[in-house]
């Protein structure tokens, strides 16, 4: 199949749309704020992350790309990044500022990718994967529930996740505006 005629009921699509499902599943576990469900809440936290590798991998491996699958993934993966990071500072756990700082960078981020589309697709960046890794892995650390050197080592985590968040979308808008000025001149 090719991404023009692979629809939407593909495999990578279905593991797109579990990761949807686990958005609210993560937000009632952290609105229980007891430690099992916060642990819960961890596990199906990364269990929806890995499907965020999987389901890009094996929609180019299979050729079951798809319009849809491109527009939901991202969906996906910032409604539950999302909705963890506005739990976590909620609840007292994660200072607000991180949590703003990193969703008002992956909206702009999103905006911009929608406006430059047209002249070309931005690949994801080594810095960008790191990013993502660093917040899903800060933010596990955060829903678990440990000691006091687990939570210092979170910390410590989410600061760079946060670093490497700035960084890579600055370098994002950086690229999107040379696209955008390359397209221009080739008009």
């Amino acid at each position: 199949m090719t991404r023009a005629d692979a629809g939407v009921f593909t495999w990578p699509n279905a593991l797109t749309a579990a990761r949807l499902v686990c958005v609210p599943i993560v937000g009632f576990l952290l609105w229980r704020d007891d430690p099992t469900s916060r642990d819960v809440a961890a596990i199906v936290f990364v269990l929806a992350a890995i499907t965020d590798l999987v389901d890009g991998a094996l929609a180019r491996r299979t050729g079951t790309e798809s319009a849809f699958g491109a527009f939901a993934d991202p969906v996906a993966d910032k409604a539950l990044t999302g909705v963890a990071l506005i739990g976590l500072s909620w609840l007292g756990d994660l200072p607000w500022w991180i949590t703003i700082v990193i969703i008002v960078r992956e909206v702009l981020v999103t905006i911009v990718r929608l406006v430059v589309v047209r002249h070309g697709v931005i690949p994801a960046s080594p810095g960008g994967k790191a990013k993502t890794v660093l917040q899903i892995v800060a933010i596990a650390m955060y829903l678990a529930v440990g000691p006091g050197w687990w939570v210092d080592i979170a910390e410590v985590i989410m600061l760079v996740a946060v670093a490497f968040t700035v960084v890579t979308g600055v370098d994002y808008l950086r690229r999107a505006w040379n696209l955008s000025r390359a397209a221009k001149e080739h008009r």
